[in-house]
């Protein structure tokens, strides 16, 4: 949490939900909010196409020129932008157009508030644990960043897949099933949470292994510090590696998918008086009444 007043926002770097050109109007208002206390607005050149504004910067230069990063849409948009601008280290706040949430806690009415708390330093600012992975291939490797999870899942519905995975280079389990999810902490509400994983606090480090419809009852969901490095291969056959439920790669048989903790975290930015088991309860509707 930062007390000092910010002598860093701005500029801001905008990012609007893809395929939304009803957010136009939302995004020339929330404009108009930033500008009034002097923070000039960046916006990314496919979003400007897609609400037809003329005035449009790449994604490099979106990163560089910005002080800090905002997408507004809903967790998908934040969760591509975080992932993006991996290596960027610049911070991002969420501006919830969307539904759930969990991560763009900003809601739309709540803007002008946020901007005149960001700006004397009342704000939250949170380190999230990010995967950093490739896939060794024959050619070279294919590397990746995570923010939420990164998913081993069959190539169709009538094949299960079996996964050797070995911690810090020796095998310890193989998986049979529709696959496995390694998320992070800030994931363990997203897919993970879905297929019966636990919850873990999302300013925690770890992986969280959960199995995806195993074969086998004894396969449980697994928590293991961040500084292990897991690898995984399917030694007879080919499956797809899904990342953060929006990139996918193919991994053929033999190849192999190594994850490890990323040296640099994300940094969200939240409103102050954000309470990670408030949203808890609120999204998940925790203690109603039956």
């Amino acid at each position: 949490m930062s007390d000092e007043k910010s002598s860093q926002m701005n500029v801001a770097g905008f990012v609007i939900k893809p395929d939304a050109p009803e957010l136009f109007t939302v995004y020339n208002d929330i404009k108009e909010k930033f500008e009034r206390r002097d923070i000039k607005v960046l916006l990314l050149q496919e979003s400007a196409q897609m609400i037809s504004v003329t005035a449009g910067v790449s994604f490099t230069e979106l990163c560089t020129q910005s002080d800090f990063l905002v997408s507004l849409g809903g967790d998908g948009t934040l969760l591509g932008l975080v992932r993006n601008s991996y290596g960027y280290n610049k911070p991002v706040m969420g501006i919830n157009a969307g539904t759930l949430g969990f991560l763009a806690d900003v809601r739309i009415e709540e803007v002008d508030r946020f901007l005149d708390g960001l700006l004397i330093g009342q704000y939250r600012m949170e380190n999230r644990m990010m995967i950093d992975a490739y896939i060794q291939t024959a050619d070279g490797r294919k590397n990746f960043h995570a923010f939420n999870d990164v998913v081993i899942t069959r190539p169709s519905i009538s094949h299960m897949v079996k996964i050797d995975a070995s911690i810090d280079g020796e095998w310890f389990n193989t998986y049979r099933g529709d696959g496995l999810i390694i998320s992070t902490p800030t994931g363990a509400t997203a897919y993970n949470l879905a297929a019966g994983g636990p919850l873990v606090y999302p300013l925690s480090k770890a992986f969280i292994m959960t199995p995806i419809a195993a074969h086998s009852l004894t396969q449980r969901p697994l928590v293991l510090p961040s500084n292990f490095t897991i690898d995984f291969s399917s030694p007879k056959d080919r499956v797809i590696v899904m990342v953060d439920g929006q990139d996918d790669y193919e991994m053929q048989a033999g190849e192999m998918l190594v994850i490890n903790c990323a040296q640099v975290d994300a940094r969200l930015l939240h409103k102050k008086e954000r309470n990670y088991f408030s949203v808890l309860r609120e999204k998940l509707h925790w203690g109603e009444k039956e």
